[in-house]
């Protein structure tokens, strides 16, 4: 499987950006799908999750300003951001398969990077 991010950028803070995520394979359905994002010098942490049953998990610093979704016919996984803060800027990483302690997944998109400037 194949995960194709797209739709990062430079954007003012209080901006918006949305994420694409394109899959070569329908995994949605069966995987939990999740966006991971690293900034340098930090961890990378899971920003949210979509699970197959559409349950869906939020990291606290993003709640409320983030939502993921997907297209299944699409085979596209989105990640919709608002009001974006500085701290936002990142590599952000498609993931599919996330793992149950939400530190990893079993495939992995190249990243695109978002940058939100104050």
């Amino acid at each position: 499987v194949q995960l194709v991010e797209s739709g990062g950028g430079l954007v003012q803070a209080g901006g918006s950006l949305r994420l694409s995520c394109a899959s070569s394979g329908s995994i949605f359905s069966i995987n939990a799908m999740g966006w991971f994002r690293q900034a340098p010098g930090n961890e990378r942490e899971l920003v949210a999750l979509l699970a197959p049953d559409g349950d869906t998990y939020y990291a606290d610093s993003v709640k409320g300003r983030f939502t993921i979704s997907r297209d299944n016919d699409k085979k596209t996984l989105y990640l919709q951001m608002n009001s974006l803060k500085p701290e936002d800027t990142a590599m952000y990483y498609c993931a599919g398969g996330v793992h149950r302690d939400y530190k990893g997944g079993d495939f992995w998109g190249q990243g695109t990077q978002v940058t939100a400037s104050s």
